[in-house]
């Protein structure tokens, strides 16, 4: 089975949940490493759900002018 792709709405609550775990210390030494990594993906998927837009974007914004 394919695994769904996260929205940025989604990744974006996901580390925000992660942060509050760390900052309120409720996130266990041992998990930190690994939530880390994860925070980490999920900051990459953001940039580039970010840069695909802004590009869709201006080709939208680049079409207009030629109208």
């Amino acid at each position: 089975m394919a695994k769904k792709t996260k929205t940025y709405n989604e990744a974006i609550a996901e580390i925000e949940q992660i942060l509050e775990k760390i900052e309120t210390q409720e996130l266990d030494v041992d998990d930190l490493a690994e939530e880390v990594k994860k925070v980490s993906a999920l900051i990459k998927l953001c940039k580039e759900k970010l840069h695909n837009t802004e590009l869709e974007v201006q080709k939208v914004l680049d079409s207009m002018k030629e109208q």
